[in-house]
């Protein structure tokens, strides 16, 4: 395969994902300061000098509060952003695949897993953005590949300021004595990062189209911060459930991977990527 362009690569997924890849590919890789893809020129300049031939545009405002606070910010990255790449990606004939969201599932009634192809009202600015862009996606580039991902987690930093995660954060708190309370009203997978960088590959070979794309989960928030306080060893720290968040109207955001699983793409649940990113702590906490 030619060049692997990443955009984004100082983020959560986009730094992880250079690393993985960059083992066995090509890897682009440039910084914001080499290229604004709010910057439609300096997007071609990079496309006419490298000619990539597969673009992962992992490059976002993923923040939900500053998406809502900061709407025209958010939405020239995360939609004008996301126009200008597929718009390079179509004019060089580079496949696209665009990162996603399960943010866009957010607003529905019932308790059943969302597929592709249900008709969405994403609650929130992020999601909303992140429809607009996967709309642009295949209005520019018929062949895109949008990956609707989940809440992602690791445990350990790859950068010093880097955001915290689900598992970092309770495990922060343990390490610190602190009251922890989730919603028991809450349902959404949640998934190891290491799963989404092993099956990056394989969605290469996608036709264009919609996919789930990481693990699924019938748990509550509230059980599933319970399975990893077991799996950490805290089995009997104290967890408050949150029983007022969401009471009124549940949030669902779980996701169906069935489309995905035709592919030969399949994700370990959530629950079994927590175990696995345990043991992955535990070890390393054990040998410092």
């Amino acid at each position: 395969m030619g060049k692997i362009l990443i955009t984004g690569s100082n983020g959560f997924l986009g730094s992880r994902l250079c690393k993985y890849l960059s083992a066995n590919h090509r890897v682009i890789a440039p910084l914001h300061s080499e290229m604004d893809f709010t910057d439609i020129g300096q997007v071609a300049d990079i496309f006419q000098k490298e000619t990539p031939v597969l673009v992962i545009h992992c490059g976002a405002v993923s923040d939900i509060k500053t998406c809502e606070k900061d709407q025209d910010f958010s939405h020239r990255i995360n939609v004008v952003g996301t126009e200008n790449i597929a718009k390079i990606c179509h004019e060089y004939h580079s496949k696209m695949i665009f990162c996603s969201s399960d943010q866009i599932y957010f607003q529905k009634s019932g308790m059943e897993k969302h597929t592709e192809d249900e008709k969405v009202n994403p609650a929130n600015v992020y999601g909303k953005q992140k429809l607009e862009a996967e709309e642009i996606c295949f209005r520019l580039c018929s062949d895109a590949v949008c990956l609707r991902l989940t809440w992602m987690y690791d445990f350990m930093n790859y950068h010093k300021n880097e955001h915290k995660d689900l598992f970092r954060n309770i495990v922060t708190a343990v390490e610190n004595g602190n009251r922890i309370s989730y919603p028991v009203f809450d349902y959404r997978g949640i998934t190891y990062v290491q799963y989404v960088l092993e099956n990056i590959e394989k969605a290469f070979s996608l036709p264009g189209g919609i996919y789930n794309f990481g693990s699924e989960n019938d748990k509550n928030t509230y059980e599933t911060v319970k399975a990893v306080l077991n799996f950490v060893g805290e089995s009997n720290y104290d967890i408050t459930p949150n029983t007022e968040a969401f009471s009124d109207h549940p949030r669902n955001i779980k996701m169906d991977n069935s489309k995905l699983k035709h592919f030969r793409i399949e994700f370990p649940n959530t629950i079994q990527g927590l175990k696995e990113c345990a043991i992955q702590y535990n070890n390393c906490r054990n040998k410092v």
